[in-house]
């Protein structure tokens, strides 16, 4: 049985793996979701780690699962819990030193998004989280799914952690592996691929999802997360 810990990116909560969870836990494996203190404008990277690690409390080594700006805090857990396998899920791969906030400028996120708004034919508008959220984020979920994530509004996420300096000194010696999302408008897979070459040495794993994995395509997302496990000698 492996554990699962899956850790949420900005503007979101332990609601994101809502239909992520049910399929693990079906497989014999147990999820811990915990939701970080996004709203807190004090908190910052010691605070959404403890809040990660109160979670996890005394168990044996874990699978982390950080999705989006989750890779941010997933990458310093792993070095403070006994750590088994790193998942980064369309995620935001960071560097040691750099903060959330210039990360999407020293990673080149906005020409990469632009380049693949013009390989779909659409304005970058049309795809700019600003502008359109269906068009960024909401392009590839069920309609009824949509229609509650629209209705609910999305977590109130405060900016204090996107200035934080990020206190990682080198990457966990931990496995680690990236999913990336082949229909991702957020983070397009050439750009994920690039940065997980050149940051992880690694290739990364492609479902077919949008940004939103974990909600849009669920299943696959388990499947690659089992295997993943598997791999690194979970049963």
């Amino acid at each position: 049985m492996t554990t699962f810990v899956l850790i949420h990116g900005a503007s979101s909560d332990s609601w994101s793996f809502s239909r992520l969870a049910p399929v693990l836990t079906a497989s014999g494996h147990t999820v811990v979701a915990p939701d970080l203190p996004i709203a807190d404008e004090a908190a910052g990277f010691e605070e959404y780690v403890d809040a990660v690690i109160s979670a996890i409390g005394t168990r044996p080594p874990v699978v982390l699962v950080g999705a989006s700006m989750g890779a941010f805090t997933a990458a310093l857990v792993a070095g403070r819990v006994p750590t088994s396998l790193l998942v980064l899920l369309t995620p935001m791969i960071p560097a040691p030193g750099e903060s959330i906030g210039t990360w999407f400028s020293t990673t080149g996120q906005g020409a990469a998004v632009e380049a693949y708004a013009a390989e779909l034919g659409l304005d970058p508008a049309a795809i700019d989280p600003s502008v359109d959220l269906r068009g960024a984020f909401f392009h590839d979920l069920p309609a009824d799914l949509v229609a509650h994530m629209e209705a609910a509004g999305a977590p109130v996420q405060a900016g204090g952690i996107f200035g934080a300096p990020y206190p990682l000194q080198r990457w966990p010696e931990v496995p680690t592996r990236v999913v990336a999302g082949r229909d991702d408008r957020m983070f397009p897979l050439p750009f994920v691929r690039r940065l997980a070459r050149e940051r992880l040495g690694v290739e990364p794993e492609v479902v077919p999802a949008g940004h939103l994995a974990a909600l849009g395509h669920p299943q696959d997302v388990a499947t690659t997360l089992l295997r993943l496990a598997g791999e690194a000698g979970h049963g």
